[in-house]
């Protein structure tokens, strides 16, 4: 695609002769001789320009010979990832089908329990890691999630500067892919990284003695990588406007209500993922929880827009039916300049009015959409309960789940916000981060360095609010936001019920299921749970 998307811009750029197609200046590159063409009618190659005149104008034009140079490096630097990916995944194929007996052809007939079951059964034959007899399901998921563990603990403990108060827009949160690079690039696998290799944290890290030393070498590293960004920004800037019109252009056409659809936010992903929760994991729940969310955003609706939506859907499907019929009519209408482009105008405005006018048999019951959100995303902070109807609720649900018009322009705007965010707002937390990863980081044997939240330790970690009483240790500083280790360990037995937690997560989940039991046992009938809701009520009146 990255290769298209330039060879197309340049092409459209230097090798169209656009007088020609729209018909200012009539010109036949094609015929060079014998008969006269036909002038009335312009044909396609009559606007291309020969091969040499093109790249004469590519050479005549300096800016483009630059951006071509710097995207054959982006090209041959992605290659070189694509080619050691290969590799990778070739390796891994012949560990599948040797080791595993797996073969490549039926891996799709496999769950990842069997895949994990088999895996574990391996280590008991081949001794594949040296250093420990036996691995368990969450060393595997250790390895696997070793830092995005560290980077979902640390939006829990709300330590990276993504939240902003910007005038006239209030509160936001700006996360985008272009900033998540960065942040990655910074702490884990980037040259000056905390991280010494995929596996180990620095040692100096380690040390209290040297945190500020590191803190102040940190800081500096985000001011660079900032000014890196800033020198690179309109090459980027460039790339995510092509990429975002030839990505976009033909949907929004098809379907102009899709800019109205909503999808997970970048941020939403890490804040409601849990500890040791694999990417697949976290799609099928979030997938699962999609309806519920869509359907209670689309709860609040403003009187004022609808109004306002219906009367311009009025206007402009009054006017698009009438160029419809005389077009029906006679189809020399469509000669007429900029006729088409009305027509599509008019229709994109339609569909949009449209999609702003709800339902009118909707029934507005947030407070109980809400809550089936909640059981899927697990997560909801404190102030939502019983508050669903606010907009202040809508608002910080938006964050979460946003439209994805709003992912388009951050995605637009991350080349030039995000080095502001690394020289201005980043440097100020480097402190914080370096004791963050000093505090927080164990190391198991056979694993490596992990984040300690993913040990998934209630007594270290683990919420009072959650808890019986002595059953935690941990100080507001050590323990996790909204019961996220409480629910990532609920998650993580449910999804492996082979594996052993230690003592006290174990008496924490034998707690627990007393307590659904003997919830189970008090709940009344299904029928007067049903009663209770306005919906019940209406159907047993």
């Amino acid at each position: 695609q990255f290769l298209f998307v330039v060879t197309f811009t340049t092409f459209l750029l230097c090798c169209v002769e656009y007088d020609v197609l729209f018909a200012n200046r009539p010109l036949n590159h094609s015929h060079t001789g014998g008969a006269a063409p036909d002038r009335s009618k312009v044909t396609l190659p009559d606007a291309i320009l020969p091969a040499p005149q093109c790249a004469q104008r590519i050479r005549a034009r300096g800016w483009v010979i630059f951006l071509l140079v710097m995207a054959a490096v982006f090209w041959l630097y992605r290659l070189v990832k694509v080619l050691c990916s290969l590799l990778s995944y070739w390796e891994i194929r012949t560990f599948y089908i040797k080791a595993l007996n797996i073969p490549s052809e039926g891996l799709c007939n496999y769950s990842w329990q069997e895949v994990q079951a088999r895996l574990i059964s391996l280590q008991r034959r081949q001794q594949m890691c040296v250093h420990k007899r036996e691995l368990t399901e969450l060393d595997i998921y250790h390895r696997i999630l070793r830092f995005k563990n560290y980077t979902v603990a640390m939006v829990n403990k709300s330590l990276l500067p993504v939240r902003f108060h910007v005038p006239l827009l209030g509160p936001i949160v700006f996360l985008t892919q272009g900033l998540k690079y960065n942040l990655e690039l910074l702490l884990f696998w980037g040259p000056g990284s905390l991280f010494q290799n995929k596996w180990s944290l620095r040692p100096q890290c380690k040390r209290a003695g040297a945190r500020r030393e590191l803190a102040r070498r940190l800081a500096r590293t985000m001011v660079l990588l900032g000014l890196a960004n800033l020198l690179l920004c309109p090459c980027v800037l460039v790339w995510q406007l092509l990429y975002a019109f030839f990505s976009y252009a033909e949907v929004i056409k098809r379907e102009p209500g899709s800019l109205g659809a909503r999808r997970w936010s970048l941020y939403g992903r890490h804040y409601l993922r849990h500890f040791n929760e694999l990417n697949h994991e976290l799609q099928a729940r979030l997938s699962r929880g999609y309806k519920p969310a869509t359907k209670y955003m689309n709860s609040f609706t403003s009187p004022l827009l609808t109004v306002l939506a219906k009367n311009v859907g009025f206007f402009a499907g009054s006017i698009l039916a009438v160029l419809i019929v005389l077009t029906v009519y006679d189809e020399d209408v469509l000669t007429v300049q900029h006729i088409l482009t009305a027509i599509t105008l008019l229709g994109l405005v339609v569909t949009l009015a449209r999609s702003f006018i709800p339902d009118e048999h909707t029934v507005w019951c947030p407070e109980q959409l809400l809550q089936h959100v909640l059981a899927h995303v697990h997560y909801m902070p404190d102030h939502w309960q019983g508050n669903a109807s606010r907009s202040e609720t809508r608002g910080e649900m938006a964050q979460l789940f946003q439209y994805k018009a709003v992912f388009i322009l951050e995605e637009l705007l991350s080349p030039i916000l995000t080095p502001l965010i690394l020289i201005f707002a980043l440097p100020a937390r480097a402190l914080d981060i370096v004791d963050f990863f000093r505090n927080f980081t164990v190391e198991v044997v056979g694993v490596g360095d992990i984040c300690s939240f993913a040990q998934l330790d209630v007594r270290n970690h683990g919420n009072p609010q959650w808890l019986s009483a002595g059953q935690t240790e941990a100080s507001v500083y050590q323990q996790a936001e909204n019961g996220k280790t409480e629910l990532s360990l609920m998650h993580f037995a449910i999804t492996n019920p082979r594996w052993q937690p230690p003592p006290p997560s174990e008496l924490f989940l034998s707690h627990l299921k007393e307590k659904v039991q003997q919830d189970a046992a008090a709940a009344p009938p299904a029928q007067c749970i049903l009663a209770e809701g306005p919906l019940g009520a209406s159907l047993f009146s």
